[in-house]
């Protein structure tokens, strides 16, 4: 990964950060490591434990972000997700996984968007 893709992808967790809290959810954490990867934000909405993927693109390159999160990556993202469950002790609250897509081009913060698609996958 390039520096300038690092840096866009790590601008682009920030700006999902504010994004959801301008939507009423509680960030609890971010950048949550497990052996198998890491969540990029776990958040509480209306009860509801989220777990928030945020995926950046530069301009479309490499197709949507949300083409990204393939049954692949959901399978990981479940699995580190019964990872924070049961560390937390969290097993009987409600949960969902929602995705949040920042496309632009990196050098220009106004061309920056932001989608969200809450539930995006469904828990299995």
């Amino acid at each position: 990964m390039t520096f300038k893709r690092k840096k866009f992808g790590e601008a682009g967790e920030a700006l999902a950060v504010q994004y959801l809290k301008g939507r009423k959810y509680r960030i609890l954490e971010t950048n949550f490591r497990t052996p198998s990867g890491e969540i990029d934000i776990v958040a509480e909405q209306g009860g509801v434990l989220v777990f928030v993927e945020v995926k950046s693109r530069a301009g479309g390159e490499y197709g949507s972000p949300l083409s990204a999160v393939n049954t692949a990556k959901q399978k990981k993202l479940v699995q580190m997700a019964q990872r924070f469950r049961a560390r937390h002790n969290l097993w009987d609250q409600d949960c969902r996984f929602d995705v949040v897509a920042v496309s632009g081009e990196p050098e220009d913060p106004a061309t920056w968007q932001v989608e969200l698609v809450p539930n995006a996958f469904q828990w299995k």
